[in-house]
């Protein structure tokens, strides 16, 4: 048996990707004074912020090809294909 994430959940993993980078971003400007401590949590927050932008444009990109095939909705939800 597959695990799927509820739609909600799913569509919201890019921006809490996001905000976690910005987050360990700004743990790392409030670190400055460790030096090489503060610059290892700067390129983890880096990560987890560009990790959340390429998902989100990933995503994107994939239902744009979809929608071109005539396949509208990405994520097989019933409801909101067309006849």
């Amino acid at each position: 048996m597959s695990r799927h994430l509820s739609r909600p959940v799913y569509e919201g993993l890019p921006w809490l990707y996001m905000a976690c980078g910005v987050l360990v971003l700004i743990a790392s400007y409030l670190l400055a004074a460790h030096g090489i401590l503060s610059l290892l949590v700067g390129l983890l927050g880096l990560a987890g912020l560009l990790y959340g932008f390429v998902v989100l444009l990933r995503r994107r990109d994939y239902r744009a090809l979809r929608s071109e095939y005539g396949q509208p909705d990405s994520l097989g939800d019933e409801d909101s294909r067309t006849p």
